[in-house]
C-alpha cells in the first residue's frame, strides 16, 4: 500500500470505554444487588443498556471500530480469569451454584472465603485482581461475554472488534496459588493456555469478528529472554491458527523495547503501540526494524490517562512519519479510556478558559476522530479543528494560573538539609517511646471510618445549600465523637478523627491548595464499584491556611490518647491526580511537598504527637522500566523527607501504603526515613513483613491484619496467627497492629466487629510475648 492509500484507510478506534454510565449508573445497579434491591437480570439489563449507550456513541462520534469485552462488573483481569476458566479451588462451588454470585465472591470475598488478591495495573491507579494458578491448574474455555457483547455491537450495526487480555500478560501477571510451590512460574502455564485462547477467537470468528485485539501491556516492562521467547512461541502458535480473526496485539502505558522486534516478526496482522508516552523511542524502534510492513499499525497519539487537550499538529506529525513505516496507520488513543472520565461538558463549575484546556473520554474521541479525518482527508478538512486546539493551547501556556512566582522561588531554595530529620531515627525512635508511652505491638487505624448515609447526606445538603457551614460542621463534630468513644472502649492505643469532613484522601486537600482544580462528575474507575474523582493539577501549587489541624486539635481534646494528623503525600497527591503536563514531576511535588510541610509544623505547633503522610501510590507511580526508576525514586523520596523534615525527634511520623508489589521499592521506603509505616499484608499473608526482614528495615512496620476491602470479618484467632506470622519477620518492640488500609468504604458493624477482634489479637499475642 502506497503512503497516499495508507492514510487514506486510516480510522478512528478506541480499546475501551469508561464503565460506569453518566451518572455512575452501574456502581449503583451493582451495589443495589449486593444489598438485595436489584435481581441478577435488571443488573444485567443495566449492563447492557451501557454497553449500548457507550457504542452508539462512540460511533456517532465518528469511531469506526468499536471495541467489545472491555466492559466488566468489576475487573477485566477476573473477566479474563473466568474466560480461560481458572477459579480457585475455593471459589468452584460458589461460581457452579450461580456465576454472578461467585464471580462477585472472588472480587470481593465472603465471610467463610477469601477473594483474590488485589493490586495496580501497572502504573495506574486502577486494580486488578491478581489470578491465582499452580502446576495443576486446568484452564478451560468459557468465551460467553466476550461472543455474547459482540453479538450486541454486531446487532445494532457497528463494526466491532472484541478486546482480551493477552496471553502473556495474564501470566505475568498471575501469582502461585496457595499450596503451590513458592517458585512456580505461571509463565510455565503458557503451552496449556494457548489452546484455550485459540477456542475462544475461533468462537468470536464464528461470532461475526473480523479482529480481535490481545492487549499486553506486560512487554512494557523489562522481560528476560526466557520471558520474550514465550512471547514469541505465544504469537507464533497464535499467529498460524487458521480458525481465527485477524490478530491486533497491544501494548500501552510505555515502549515496548526489546519485544518490539518479537511482535514485529510475529504472524500477526496489526500492532497498537503508545505514541505518547514512548513516541520518540517507538518511531526510532520501528525503523530499525524496517517498519511494519504488510501489518496495521494502531498509533495511540492522544493519552487515554491523562485529561488535557491534544497537541492535534503534533500528533499529526507523528501520524504522519508512521505512514511510511506500515502498511496502514489508524488513531486511537494510547490506552483505554477506561482511566479518564467521561465528559467535561458536564462540568458547570470549571471556568470556561480552563475548560477549554481539558479532554476526557468524549472530548478525546473527538480528537481521535479529528486526527484520523486530518490523516486520511489532509490538514484542509480539519482547518477549523486546528485553529482552535492552536488557540486553546496558547490559552494554557499563557495563563497565570499555571505560574506562581512567589511558589517557585520557594522551591527553588530548597537546601539538602531541609529534607532530612534533625536527628537519627535510633536517636528519635527513643524521645518517642518516652513521649507516647505505648504498649508492645501497639494498635491503631490507617485513619480514616465509614462515611455513613448521614454524613454523605449532610455534605450534599452543604454543597445544595439546605444547611450552612455551622449545621453541617456540628455534624461532623458529632461523628469525630463517636468515632474516638468507639476507639477508646475498643481499646486502641494510637487513635485516628475518622475523616468525617473529608470525601477523599486526595481531593480534599486539593480543594484547599491553589493550582489546584476539583470536578464534580469526573468520576474514574479504581476497583470494582470505587469510584474517585481526581483533581486536577492545573498550576503552581500553595497553601493558603491550614487544613486539618482544627479536627485533630478537636479530637484530640476529647480524648488523653494519642490522635494521629492524617496527610496525603506529595506522591500520591499527583498520582491520584491529573497531572500537568508542562513541567517534570519532580517539580510539582516538590511544590506540594512544601505546602504539605506547612500542614505538618502546624499539626505539630497544635500539640499532634503522632502524623501520618500517606503514600500509597509510591510505588504504583514507579516507572515500568528499571533504568527509569532511579530518577523518580530520587525525587518521590525527596518530597517525602522535605515534607515531614522539620518536626522535633520526639513527633512520630508514619506513613501508609496499600495494594502494591513493595518488594520492588523496600530501599526507597527505607529512604523515605518515616519512623512507622502501615502496609497492606492481610490477602498476601504477611509477604511485605518478609521482604522488610530481608532488607533489613531498623524502623517500625505495621503489615495488615484486616482486609478492608472484603466485607467478611476477620475472627480473632485469624487476625492473631497473622501477627504470629509478622512476628517471624518483625521483632515484637518494632511490629504494629492495624488493618491494611483506610475503612471508609466499610460499614459501621464489621467496622466494629473486625477492630474489636484485632486489639482480641493484638492483646492475645501480646501476653504469649516472653517477659521482658
Amino acid at each position: 500500500m502506497t503512503i497516499k492509500s495508507a492514510a487514506a484507510a486510516a480510522r478512528a478506534t478506541v480499546y475501551g470505554y469508561p464503565r460506569q454510565g453518566p451518572n455512575r449508573e452501574l456502581k449503583k445497579a451493582i451495589e443495589g444487588y449486593w444489598k438485595g434491591r436489584v435481581t441478577g437480570d435488571a443488573l444485567r439489563a443495566t449492563g447492557a443498556e451501557l454497553r449500548r449507550a457507550n457504542w452508539r456513541q462512540l460511533a456517532g462520534a465518528g469511531i469506526d471500530e468499536v471495541p467489545t469485552g472491555d466492559f466488566s462488573y468489576y475487573d477485566h483481569v477476573l473477566d479474563t480469569t473466568v474466560m480461560v476458566g481458572a477459579i480457585p479451588d475455593r471459589h468452584r462451588d460458589a461460581v457452579a451454584a450461580d456465576p454472578l454470585d461467585g464471580y462477585f465472591a472472588m472480587a470481593r470475598g465472603t465471610q467463610d472465603v477469601a477473594p483474590l488478591e488485589m493490586t495496580k495495573w501497572f502504573d495506574t491507579n486502577y486494580h486488578y485482581l491478581v489470578p491465582e494458578l499452580g502446576p495443576d491448574t486446568v484452564f478451560a474455555a468459557d468465551s460467553a461475554k466476550q461472543v455474547a457483547e459482540l453479538k450486541e455491537a454486531i446487532a445494532l450495526g457497528l463494526t466491532a472488534r472484541p478486546v482480551l487480555v493477552g496471553p502473556v500478560t495474564y501470566l505475568l501477571l498471575a501469582k502461585p496459588a496457595p499450596g503451590a510451590p513458592a517458585d512456580f512460574e505461571p509463565l510455565t502455564l503458557l503451552d496449556r493456555l494457548l489452546p484455550v485462547y485459540a477456542e475462544v477467537m475461533a468462537d468470536l470468528r464464528a461470532a461475526g469478528a473480523e479482529w480481535v485485539q490481545l492487549d499486553e501491556p506486560a512487554l512494557v516492562q523489562d522481560r528476560t529472554p526466557a520471558e520474550l521467547n514465550a512471547a514469541g512461541r505465544a504469537y507464533r502458535d497464535l499467529g498460524a491458527l487458521t480458525d481465527r480473526p485477524k490478530l491486533l496485539v497491544a501494548s500501552y502505558f510505555d515502549r515496548l523495547g526489546e519485544a518490539l522486534p518479537v511482535l514485529a516478526k510475529a504472524p500477526v496482522e496489526g500492532l497498537a503501540l503508545d505514541f505518547t508516552e514512548a513516541a520518540a523511542a517507538h518511531l526510532e524502534a520501528l525503523a530499525a526494524v524496517g517498519g511494519l510492513p504488510r501489518k496495521r499499525l494502531v498509533a495511540g497519539v492522544v493519552n487515554g490517562r491523562n485529561i488535557w487537550v491534544n497537541d492535534l499538529e503534533k500528533s499529526l506529525a507523528t501520524l504522519g512519519t508512521l505512514l511510511g513505516l506500515a502498511d496502514r496507520v489508524d488513531v486511537a488513543a494510547s490506552c483505554s479510556l477506561l482511566h479518564v472520565p467521561l465528559d467535561t461538558t458536564a462540568e458547570r463549575d470549571v471556568e470556561p478558559q480552563i475548560l477549554r484546556w481539558l479532554a476526557f473520554a468524549r472530548q478525546k474521541t473527538a480528537e481521535i476522530v479529528t486526527l484520523a479525518r486530518g490523516l486520511a482527508r489532509g490538514t484542509g478538512a480539519i482547518t477549523a479543528e486546528l485553529a482552535a486546539n492552536r488557540a486553546d493551547l496558547a490559552s494554557r501556556a499563557n495563563s497565570r494560573i499555571t505560574r506562581d512566582p512567589a511558589v517557585r522561588t520557594r522551591a527553588a531554595a530548597v537546601a539538602e538539609a531541609d529534607a532530612h530529620r534533625s536527628q537519627p531515627y535510633a536517636e528519635r525512635t527513643a524521645a518517642q517511646r518516652a513521649h507516647l508511652r505505648l504498649p508492645l505491638l501497639p494498635t491503631t487505624t490507617i485513619g480514616s471510618f465509614p462515611q455513613t448515609g448521614e454524613l454523605r447526606t449532610a455534605r450534599a445538603d452543604l454543597r445544595a445549600g439546605r444547611v450552612d457551614t455551622a449545621g453541617y460542621e456540628e455534624r461532623v463534630r458529632a461523628e469525630i465523637q463517636e468515632v474516638i468513644s468507639f476507639q477508646e472502649k475498643t481499646g486502641l492505643d494510637v487513635l485516628v478523627h475518622g475523616e468525617a469532613e473529608r470525601n477523599d484522601m486526595v481531593q480534599y486537600f486539593a480543594e484547599q491548595l491553589t493550582g489546584y482544580l476539583a470536578t464534580q462528575h469526573g468520576w474514574v474507575q479504581s476497583y470494582g464499584t470505587r469510584y474517585v474523582r481526581p483533581p486536577i493539577l492545573a498550576g503552581d501549587i500553595s497553601r493558603p491556611e491550614p487544613m486539618t489541624v482544627r479536627w485533630t486539635a478537636y479530637a484530640q481534646s476529647l480524648t488523653d490518647r494519642p490522635v494521629k494528623g492524617m496527610l496525603t503525600g506529595p506522591v500520591t497527591m499527583l498520582a491520584w491526580s491529573f497531572v500537568r503536563d508542562d513541567q517534570p514531576r519532580g517539580d510539582t511535588a516538590r511544590q506540594v511537598a512544601l505546602a504539605l510541610r506547612d500542614e505538618v509544623n502546624d499539626l505539630e505547633a497544635a500539640g499532634t504527637p503522632v502524623i501520618q503522610v500517606d503514600e500509597p501510590a509510591l510505588r504504583e507511580t514507579l516507572p515500568l522500566r528499571t533504568a527509569d526508576r532511579p530518577a523518580y525514586l530520587a525525587w518521590a523520596t525527596e518530597a517525602f523527607r522535605l515534607t515531614t523534615g522539620g518536626v522535633r525527634p520526639d513527633t512520630q511520623i508514619h506513613t501508609h501504603m496499600c495494594y502494591a508489589e513493595f518488594g520492588d521499592i523496600v530501599q526507597a521506603i527505607d529512604d523515605l526515613d518515616a519512623d512507622v509505616i502501615s502496609l497492606e499484608a492481610a490477602r498476601s499473608h504477611m509477604q511485605v513483613a518478609r521482604e522488610l526482614a530481608a532488607h533489613g528495615y531498623p524502623r517500625e512496620a505495621g503489615p495488615g491484619v484486616y482486609d478492608i476491602h472484603s466485607p467478611r470479618v476477620p475472627s480473632a484467632e485469624e487476625a492473631a496467627e497473622l501477627l504470629r506470622t509478622g512476628l517471624k519477620a518483625i521483632p515484637a518492640e518494632r511490629l504494629w497492629v492495624n488493618p491494611d488500609c483506610g475503612l471508609k468504604t466499610r460499614g459501621w458493624p464489621e467496622t466494629r466487629a473486625s477492630l474489636e477482634n484485632l486489639v482480641t489479637a493484638a492483646r492475645t499475642v501480646r501476653g504469649e510475648l516472653p517477659a521482658s
